[in-house]
């Protein structure tokens, strides 16, 4: 029993890297830069951090049957804890000032490619 959990957590682990990366490359092909990939925070995690000149996309990255269901995934909870990690990156930033933050989903979907919803949600602050 323990060692199908391993597996089952190993193949989530595979098919999200996988996920994040089919991602990154679309929004490279869109013109983004990734600066961030996994950036870990004691907060917590944002899976893509890209710029496009002085906009930067806060992206989660979801893989799920339905882009409902992706977009459904990224509730409050997971939105108040992205927000909380982006404000920890963007103190970072040299030239915080001038940037503009969005929070962006990609959605891998079953035989697609990537869905970039841009400006899913607003943060609270």
């Amino acid at each position: 029993m323990a060692a199908d959990g391993g597996r089952k957590r190993l193949k989530a682990y595979r098919r999200g890297h996988r996920g994040e990366w089919l991602a990154a490359l679309a929004l490279m092909l869109k013109g983004y830069r990734i600066v961030a990939r996994r950036y870990r925070t004691r907060v917590g995690e944002i899976d893509l951090i890209a710029r496009r000149g002085a906009l930067v996309a806060i992206v989660e990255v979801k893989a799920r049957p339905s882009l409902e269901q992706a977009m459904d995934a990224v509730g409050h909870y997971a939105q108040r804890r992205i927000d909380a990690a982006a404000d920890l990156w963007l103190a970072r930033q040299p030239d915080r000032a001038r940037l503009s933050i969005r929070y962006d989903l990609v959605a891998i979907l079953p035989r697609r490619w990537p869905v970039h919803v841009e400006n899913i949600y607003a943060a609270d602050n």
